[in-house]
């Protein structure tokens, strides 16, 4: 070994850095010991050509002296060594975690890459490729870390909708979609990180906003363009809960947060653009938060002067009552957008047949959720730590959850014996109108048995009612013009009623016979009036518009009707000539007042009624005209209007089946 790999070894043992003294000692002692060893033995006087060069005056072929200089060398760097040996050991005993170490040049040259390709990939999105565009996306979470693809692609959505100018809704719905397509696949957990992130800077731009709100001491110039940010996310947290990636809470949320304050004009501008985006699904998916709201705006402005409140506010104003009652238009430029939205909906149900599906719920948190994260905990994100307590947090004393209980009470006093007839008898209880009762109760998920039970409880609860309530006529009728087995379990329902006013004959021959073998033919219960003039009231509104036809009554003998039975086919035929001759279900025969009765008569509306029983029924038509002819209808009236009207129709009637059946008269 010669003199110069020495120094190398020793040189290379001090540049490493070692940081343990045992290893420099170790190093100083072997580099001692080799250059001993080669003096000592015969071949540190030999050259590489085996010529000695040796002398007693231990020179190199230069004639210069090796001993001393070679220890001078090991001296030096020893010496140097050791005065450098409490830093080495000082700044690498030191344990520094991962997420604190300062990250190497390698690891910012990959992130800034990966930013730079999502970047890329979000400029040129458009609805043609998203789908494309997803799948690169996926492909970036399988060779990068799931974190630094979740911060960037969340950075860079938001910060390019949080621009200081006004976007268009589709740039943003189209940002939604893929938020929403990311949340399904990806996982719960990218939504979380999403929505807080987006929440965040929404209320820091709120925030800001209020400090350099027009008139105050920090308003600065430019302001036209303040609110433009928070404009344009508000239209970002809308769209995510249009893709079902948030729940209606964190909507009705931030709705009451801006009603918290005052009706400024952003305040205003911000709830019109969150009603126009979301308002219909809103409505649907919580009409009761809905009516809520609705109330509170009304009693920000009650006692103000209609003149002094700003035409945005008006109009936002009618903009809300018009969607709690359902009737909100939309402009053409609208129907475009929706149609838009309509086929990205379309792309985000059809992931599941392509894609393995990680997140089907929305996320149901609310705004406070959001702000106690950092002290409770994110319950909504499995393994994470949460510090609240359900048994505290929980408030069942709301107004509500008493309401619903009520209900549920009185459901269960009404004999409403399963869950289905007490969640439509709750849904029917406490809904706005017809509309409104038909579209909850589409949304209970009940099987196609238990949605027979819906017109059960509709005849239930009107026979029961003290006066006669048309809005459970107006829900039948709602129900029947879209589905036919409703219109089928109101015959059934019919038969039902019929035979507890004793008519026992009804319901056919296979029914009867398990009646009589039960026992339970011949068993009349004691109807009361009001009871049996409601169901008949209400069946003559259905008939009359076409909700079903004359056919129910195929099973009723006419001939031998008994008391109860001839009390409710008198009121209801005296009605259904009413009703097909007016447009109100509120009119009634017995009704003191005629200035609501229509000037004009159909003749063919009543003609078609009885037409068809003539071809298809002549037995019921037969039936039908005995009846008719001998009911006297006309004294249930109160007035003389009421009973012309009456007489007409009865003597159509009778001349329609007369003609049908070629009866002489």
């Amino acid at each position: 070994m010669s003199e110069e790999t020495n120094d190398e070894v020793g040189r290379e043992e001090f540049d490493s850095g070692a940081s343990s003294t045992s290893v420099l000692e170790h190093s100083l002692h072997r580099e001692t010991v080799e250059s001993s060893d080669l003096n000592n033995t015969g071949y540190g006087s030999l050259s590489n050509d085996g010529i000695d060069y040796s002398s007693d005056d231990k020179v190199d072929q230069d004639g210069e002296d090796l001993p001393n200089e070679r220890s001078s060398n090991i001296q030096s760097a020893a010496d140097h060594i050791m005065a450098t040996l409490p830093v080495l050991l000082a700044e690498d005993s030191r344990y520094v975690p991962p997420h604190l170490r300062a990250p190497k040049n390698g690891e910012d040259t990959e992130v800034l890459k990966l930013r730079r390709q999502i970047k890329g990939l979000l400029n040129r999105m458009s609805e043609q490729n998203i789908e494309n565009l997803l799948a690169e996306v996926l492909a970036l979470y399988r060779v990068n870390r799931r974190n630094d693809v979740t911060t960037n692609i969340t950075s860079l959505i938001i910060n390019g909708v949080s621009s200081r100018s006004s976007l268009l809704d589709s740039y943003v719905t189209l940002h939604a979609t893929l938020v929403a397509s990311l949340h399904k696949l990806v996982g719960i957990d990218f939504a979380a990180h999403f929505v807080e992130t987006c929440i965040s800077k929404y209320e820091f731009h709120y925030a800001s906003l209020s400090l350099h709100a027009p008139g105050t001491n920090h308003s600065e110039p430019g302001e036209e363009d303040q609110g433009k940010e928070c404009m344009n996310l508000i239209v970002l947290i809308s769209e995510l809960y249009n893709f079902q990636v948030i729940s209606c809470v964190l909507i009705y949320d931030l709705i009451r947060a801006l009603l918290a304050g005052t009706l400024n004009e952003i305040n205003v501008e911000l709830l019109l653009k969150i009603t126009r985006n979301s308002g219909s699904q809103l409505r649907q998916d919580d009409p009761l938060a809905l009516k809520d709201i609705v109330q509170l705006v009304q009693t920000k402005v009650v006692g103000k002067d209609s003149r002094s409140l700003s035409s945005r506010i008006r109009f936002m104003i009618e903009t809300m009552v018009n969607l709690k009652n359902n009737k909100i238009r939309h402009s053409s430029a609208q129907q475009v957008g929706s149609e838009s939205v309509n086929r990205l909906r379309k792309f985000l149900s059809g992931l599941a047949k392509k894609h393995h599906v990680l997140a089907h719920e929305p996320l149901h948190v609310s705004l406070g959720d959001l702000h106690s994260s950092d002290k409770k905990g994110k319950w909504w994100l499995v393994g994470s730590a949460w510090a609240g307590d359900p048994l505290v947090d929980a408030k069942p004393d709301n107004k509500e959850q008493r309401t619903g209980g009520t209900l549920l009470r009185l459901a269960r006093k009404q004999g409403m014996n399963t869950d289905a007839r007490r969640s439509i008898f709750v849904v029917l209880m406490s809904s706005d109108d017809y509309v409104d009762a038909c579209e909850r109760m589409s949304q209970l998920n009940l099987t196609e048995i238990q949605q027979r039970e819906i017109i059960r409880v509709v005849v239930h609860c009107c026979g029961n009612e003290r006066t006669y309530n048309p809005y459970y006529a107006m829900v039948g009728q709602q129900l029947c013009r879209t589905s036919h087995s409703l219109q089928v379990t109101l015959q059934y329902c019919l038969w039902d009623f019929l035979r507890d006013l004793g008519e026992s004959d009804v319901g056919g021959t296979a029914l009867v016979q398990s009646l009589q073998d039960n026992g339970n033919v011949g068993e009349t219960k004691s109807v009361p009036a009001a009871k049996i003039q409601n169901v008949a009231r209400a069946y003559a509104w259905w008939v009359a518009k076409g909700c079903t036809t004359l056919s129910i009554l195929k099973a009723i003998e006419f001939t031998t009707l008994r008391p109860q039975g001839q009390m409710f086919f008198k009121h209801f035929f005296a009605q259904l000539f009413l009703s097909s001759q007016t447009p109100s279900p509120v009119l009634s025969v017995t009704d003191r007042f005629a200035d609501a009765l229509p000037a004009t008569r159909d003749r063919k509306v009543v003609e078609s009624l009885f037409l068809k029983l003539t071809t298809h029924h002549t037995a019921l038509a037969q039936g039908m005209y005995r009846f008719v002819s001998r009911g006297h209808l006309d004294k249930l009236t109160q007035t003389e209007e009421m009973a012309r009207l009456i007489v007409w129709a009865t003597d159509v009637t009778k001349e329609t089946i007369r003609v049908g059946l070629d009866i002489s008269a």
